[in-house]
């Protein structure tokens, strides 16, 4: 069979104009999931289920547990187990927990456990936060991604007041993390009184709970401060303070907590288990002037039915008082406001120790280095046992919260950690107030792509790979080529008017600066024909469109959508990259473009008559039984004594952050070339003796003469 791929500009252009408007809502808005869900989890259409964990007293993970190990309990009733199983991370049963959660995998693709990747959040509760704890937090992110985020991990940085903006997204890519983690600043939100005498969040709280100690110090002083009023216009005065007090920081809780409600519902589509380390300096739970124990309570349920689990980390860490001496304060001679104030650090601690708990994690407390919560919390959250059970008839129509018990039979000694409990149907989740989508966006294919590329996650209805790279062309400056792929498996073929059995996709994309403004965009109609309708069912080949832009120096991203017309199966995919500035003419080098080639062992190939043509890869796929071949060139090297560069290279491979290979240094060959501006280097990598699966290759560039040395380095897969 044959068939023919034609292009047309596609009318999705008038999307380039809506995206120019709201754009700077791809990440300010509340992320919504793809299917929303009633179910908690339902791997067996008429089973519940939860995941729990077992540790014994080192804090090591119980394994070989059977289901008679366990007793569950729903509202206090023992429920019979009806499934259960010991869960991995990569493994078909994960696989299969997140199709069930909503989650989207690609028909036929197995997960290899070995290249199964963490899916991490840090969530900064930058409301409640001082100089201080922003510095252990930036701390603790900044060992993650250099120290601890894996060759497949992927993290994302968010703050309660949105102030890291676009670079507020999930991605492997270091630059972009660290460019997230630099946004963080003190925004000064705390709940404050500017009264006499100085009342503090927590006195707030304990005046609004009747305490009399607290009451009538602020009473007593307030008749002092002010002759001729009596106690009862005192204890006025001092309880609107309070509830003044409390109306502000009870704001301030409930934005806090709707965004982390939103971060959590949104990975509902993400497979497998997904870890939010939940940053702050404590806040107040004032139950009798807020709906916080209520969002708490919602905030559980979405975690169990998104496969989250809290780790709450105290940013002030070790810590005697939560007063000093720069602080404002009433002299308290009769000693009951110390009494009183006791129990100040535990009462800010207990709104993250309640998510912590509350979710299946745990609270991360009272200590100075916070990087050593890390790990452990991790490991600990990669095994889990899966528990089933049959839910009660009238649960499906109900909006109770029911509670989760479980504990292993004669085993005192074990602690089990699991979540609290959900909502047999969730309530309505707090929302930021947004538009209402228009008629074009329910039903035209602008309207359609749009929604794909404002996702917050890619879509995977319909698989899109995307590939990028940039290189310097003499006459045109650095280049950003942009190359989009669909698997020709997937698309969907059908009789035309004319007679012909086509598949057409449209195809649209923008590539945003690091504040989230289109900076250039494409729109086309991809045409693919095939010789007959039966020929059209074995179409194997993959449909590639390249789009080349040029853009200024700086970090980008790069967001494609794709929908199939037939089908109507939409597919996205989002990829960053960072374009250096030649003009400060330190050493750099272009993106590492990858091809195949005849099986070869790796050979220093870097002279020019022997580059020959290269068939660059969009996905980065090939085959167990090729060869990689790679190309980069190098631009601002410094000139030795005989007026030629001496830059040498490194080449590594690596898989799970261990090189598999590593070659020796090698000297970039200089003979021929006419444009030592752009130094070439190519390579050769047989891939026979390597195993299926995720590799880096990276490729250290070092010049020698000016004593720099930089890195590239890309991902790839063979399979």
């Amino acid at each position: 069979m044959s068939a023919q791929v034609s292009t047309s500009r596609l009318s999705v252009f008038k999307l380039i104009g809506c995206l120019l408007t709201c754009a700077s809502l791809i990440c300010a808005q509340t992320p919504q999931t793809q299917k929303p869900q009633d179910e908690v989890v339902r791997v067996f259409t008429e089973l519940v289920q939860t995941d729990v964990m077992v540790f014994d007293k080192q804090g090591r993970f119980v394994n070989g547990l059977t289901k008679e190990n366990f007793e569950l309990k729903i509202d206090g009733k023992p429920r019979p187990i009806e499934a259960f199983d010991l869960v991995k991370a990569g493994s078909d049963e994960e696989t299969q927990l997140a199709a069930a959660r909503g989650g989207n995998i690609l028909a036929g693709k197995q997960v290899v456990p070995l290249d199964r990747g963490r899916t991490v959040f840090f969530y900064i509760d930058d409301f409640h936060m001082d100089l201080s704890g922003l510095k252990a937090t930036r701390d603790v992110i900044s060992t993650f991604v250099d120290k601890e985020m894996g060759q497949n991990d992927e993290a994302a940085i968010a703050s309660a007041t949105g102030q890291i903006g676009f670079l507020q997204q999930l991605t492997e890519n270091h630059q972009v993390l660290h460019a997230a983690l630099k946004r963080l600043t003190v925004r000064g939100y705390n709940a404050r009184d500017a009264d006499r005498p100085p009342m503090s969040e927590y006195q707030a709280v304990q005046i609004d709970r009747m305490d009399r100690d607290v009451l009538a110090f602020f009473v007593a002083e307030t008749i002092r401060l002010n002759p001729g009023i009596n106690a009862e216009m005192a204890a006025g005065m001092v309880q609107g303070r309070a509830r003044t007090l409390l109306a502000q920081s009870g704001s301030y809780n409930m934005n806090m907590l709707i965004g982390l409600e939103a971060l959590i519902r949104s990975a509902k589509v993400l497979p497998g288990r997904k870890v939010i380390f939940f940053l702050s300096n404590g806040f107040y739970l004032e139950s009798r002037r807020s709906d916080a124990m209520t969002k708490l309570r919602e905030i559980t349920s979405a975690a169990a039915k998104s496969g989250v689990v809290i780790y709450s980390m105290d940013t002030r860490g070790l810590v005697a008082t939560l007063h000093d001496a720069s602080e404002a304060s009433t002299f308290d001679v009769t000693g009951r406001m110390t009494l009183s104030n006791m129990g100040e650090l535990t009462a800010s601690q207990d709104g993250l120790n309640a998510l912590a708990r509350d979710t299946g994690g745990r609270p991360i407390f009272n200590t100075n280095d916070l990087k050593q919560g890390l790990k452990p919390a991790l490991k600990e959250t990669s095994t889990y046992y899966l528990i089933a059970w049959k839910p009660e008839a009238d649960s499906q129509k109900s909006k109770r919260f029911r509670n989760i018990e479980v504990n292993v039979v004669g085993r005192p000694d074990l602690s089990v950690r699991v979540r609290k409990g959900f909502f047999d149907v969730e309530p309505t989740p707090t929302t930021a107030s947004k538009a209402a989508p228009t008629p074009e966006d329910n039903k035209t294919v602008a309207g359609k792509l749009r929604e794909s590329i404002k996702a917050p996650y890619p879509q995977r209805d319909l698989p899109v790979l995307l590939g990028m790279n940039y290189l310097d062309i003499a006459g045109k400056g650095l280049i950003l080529s942009t190359a989009v792929q669909l698997p020709g498996e997937f698309l969907s073929f059908g009789p035309q008017p004319d007679g012909k059995i086509q598949a057409i996709l449209d195809l649209a994309g923008v590539f945003f600066d690091e504040k989230g403004q289109p900076r250039a965009s494409f729109g086309e109609r991809l045409v693919t024909t095939a010789a007959s309708l039966e020929a059209s069912k074995e179409y194997r080949n993959d449909i590639t469109y390249t789009y080349p832009v040029v853009l200024p120096a700086g970090l980008y991203q790069v967001r494609v959508a794709a929908r199939d017309e037939k089908s109507g199966r939409t597919g996205g995919a989002h990829g960053w990259i960072e374009i250096p500035d030649l003009t400060k003419k330190q050493l750099e080098a272009s993106s590492l473009l990858l091809g195949e080639k005849i099986p070869e062992t790796i050979s220093n190939v870097s002279s020019p008559p022997t580059i020959g043509p290269l068939a660059l890869s969009a996905n980065h796929r090939f085959r167990h039984d090729a060869n990689l071949r790679f190309l980069l060139f190098v631009y601002n090297t410094l000139a030795a004594s005989d007026q030629k560069p001496d830059v040498a290279v490194q080449v590594q491979v690596v898989r799970d952050d261990q090189p598999v290979i590593t070659t020796a240094l090698r000297k970039i060959g200089t003979e021929g070339v006419v444009d030592l501006t752009r130094l070439p280097y190519a390579a050769e990598i047989s891939l026979s003796d390597l195993q299926t699966g995720r590799y880096v290759l990276h490729v250290t560039v070092i010049d020698r003469v000016a004593k720099q040395s930089i890195s590239k380095e890309t991902q790839f897969e063979i399979y």
